[in-house]
């Protein structure tokens, strides 16, 4: 299933239980520096059609556009804990930055330094959501979604 949407747009994938919210990279030659527990930064570079993929449990779609928003324009940095960081339990939200993004409810959210896999709820466990030009491909259908002004 293919969803077009711009630069300027974001995708909402909603699920029963959270919502996922896309946008593209929208800037060529980016960097995404990715800070680990055993004190490594490791640097991630990303094309203009890269995608930027937020989790939210809550179905907050306020927090994932300040997410995203702070990962495409401020350059924040992702940060990985290890799996029994007790702040896993407390995390309202996830994100992921790449070409490709496999929803997973079966990870500790927070903790995968490879950013092709995102702990999503339930109903959105594997949907993969990969890069186009104009948008994304799922490789399921998946008739819940919004797209809006980014």
């Amino acid at each position: 299933m293919k969803i077009d949407f711009g630069y300027d747009e974001i995708l909402f994938l909603e699920g029963e239980s959270g919502t996922v919210g896309v946008v593209k990279i929208a800037h060529d030659n980016k960097m995404l520096f990715i800070a680990t527990q055993d004190n490594e930064e490791i640097v991630q570079f990303l094309e203009k059609d890269d995608i930027i993929a937020v989790s939210n449990f809550k179905k907050d779609k306020r927090a994932i556009r300040a997410q995203a928003y702070l990962t495409r324009e401020e350059d924040s940095p992702i940060v990985i804990l290890n799996k029994n960081h007790p702040s896993t339990k407390r995390l309202a939200q996830v994100l992921s930055v790449g070409e490709k993004v496999n929803l997973n409810c079966n990870i500790t959210p927070g903790t995968h330094p490879e950013q092709d896999v995102l702990c999503s709820c339930d109903s959105l466990s594997g949907l993969s959501i990969v890069k186009t030009p104009t948008g994304v491909e799922l490789n399921r259908n998946h008739d819940k979604y919004t797209i809006e002004r980014f």
